[in-house]
């Protein structure tokens, strides 16, 4: 765990290294991923069949090897216990009614001059999300990428996800289910996102790739974009914790470890302004870790990459939280509202004691799709708008035309294309 604090004269060069480390797959991942996407784009279904069963164990013999039916994810979620599957039907409930007041509004007006333009939303024709798989799978991923698909309208919505020795996650299934999954094949890994995006002899390719997954399910993505859209290029889960004295050091302990467990490449970083309670949380990382199943995983996460920052005063907490732009950033004070207006880069932010970032994993009803390593400087978590584009339109009669029109001709000739000017001057009668 590395310890910084603001009064340290060598302080920003330590940050600036912290802010620059982006725990992330190298060049010998994306090597990989253009050879695992160059032969799914040229031998197809052959070539998921072959590595599914080198990496996966899992033999695509025949057509009903290859998909999960639809009647099996409707199985799987009425076998749920009654509790989970009443947890399940929130979740997804406050997902979409949260995701339903994003759809956008339709544009259509008519200006002074009588030239109509507006533009009109719609969704793509066909999602895939990338679900992954095995026992370590997460329903709550399934939710947070299907339902907004489905309330942007898409209609045809695809999963892949890998099946380790044909071991699929029952609560996935019955996710699947819930949202309305039209299509769930067994197939994980780069390979999967290429099939997606080219097709393959069995699969139809899709307009949109949403999901999470490892480094190279990641790079796929990165190098499809283009091929087709993606939600984001993410990295490893972080976390970051404001938070002063006042705070339980066993529910802080516990908020930095929340993120931990997910990957030993997660970041879980604390910024307080009391070294008593900075030292008291070391210590109970300690025992929440002894008490975690995920122990291992957690453990290396923040040994490896957990940071505390000591800052003489809270106030300068919001230009440390903009410089890292996290993915979740909690501010755990009494009035967080005012840390919280001068925060201007985070994917998600979680407001007061009472509101640790694993509800908003699950039930709170915003998506947690977020940017990481320092992308929510520029993007945003996912949202309905993923799924849809935008389509302007212009109507011009005569008169509007003769109004707009001249100004064209003038600015085509300058740039050296007449037959621009040409295309208005004959209506014109120029």
């Amino acid at each position: 765990m590395l310890r910084l604090s603001t009064r340290d004269p060598k302080f920003a060069q330590a940050f600036e290294r912290l802010v620059a480390d982006r725990r992330e797959s190298g060049e010998n991942v994306a090597r990989d991923v253009q050879v695992i996407l160059s032969d799914v784009k040229n031998r197809g279904d052959a070539a998921l069949t072959e590595m599914t069963s080198r990496w996966d164990q899992y033999a695509l013999a025949q057509d009903s090897d290859w998909q999960v039916s639809r009647d099996d994810c409707h199985e799987a979620f009425e076998a749920l216990k009654p509790d989970l599957r009443a947890a399940l039907e929130l979740a997804a409930q406050r997902i979409r009614a949260f995701h339903e007041k994003q759809l956008p509004k339709n544009r259509d007006e008519t200006d002074d001059l009588g030239v109509r333009m507006g533009s009109k939303w719609r969704a793509v024709d066909a999602a895939g999300l990338y679900v992954p798989g095995g026992r370590a799978a997460y329903p709550s991923s399934l939710l947070m990428n299907a339902i907004p698909a489905k309330v942007a309208g898409v209609e045809r919505l695809v999963v892949v996800t890998p099946t380790p020795k044909g071991v699929i996650n029952p609560l996935v299934m019955a996710a699947a289910h819930l949202a309305g999954v039209d299509e769930m094949w067994r197939i994980g890994g780069a390979q999967a996102v290429a099939a997606l995006a080219y097709g393959t002899q069995r699969i139809k390719p899709v307009d949109v790739i949403t999901g999470p997954g490892n480094a190279w399910v990641a790079e796929a993505k990165r190098q499809l974009f283009g091929v087709v859209g993606i939600d984001m290029v993410a990295g490893p889960s972080e976390i970051l914790l404001i938070a002063d004295g006042r705070n339980d050091p066993d529910w802080t302990a516990a908020d930095l470890l929340s993120q931990a467990e997910h990957d030993p490449a997660a970041q879980s970083i604390l910024i307080t302004d009391d070294p008593l309670f900075a030292d008291t949380v070391a210590d109970r990382i300690g025992v929440e870790l002894a008490m975690l199943p995920t122990a291992r995983v957690a453990f290396e996460s923040w040994n490896t990459h957990g940071t505390i920052i000591e800052v003489a005063s809270l106030d300068e907490a919001p230009a440390l939280a903009n410089a890292l732009a996290a993915e979740h950033v909690q501010i755990a004070t009494d009035k967080p509202e005012a840390l919280f207006k001068h925060i201007r880069h985070a994917g998600s932010v979680f407001l007061g004691r009472m509101t640790p970032e694993a509800v908003g994993d699950y039930v709170a009803g915003p998506n947690h799709v977020l940017p990481t390593g320092r992308r929510a400087r520029f993007s945003s978590g996912l949202s309905v708008l993923d799924f849809m584009k935008r389509t302007s339109f212009i109507q011009l009669d005569e008169a509007a035309l003769k109004a707009i029109g001249p100004a064209a001709i003038e600015l085509a000739e300058a740039e050296g294309l007449p037959a621009h000017a040409r295309s208005i001057e004959v209506r014109l009668g120029i």
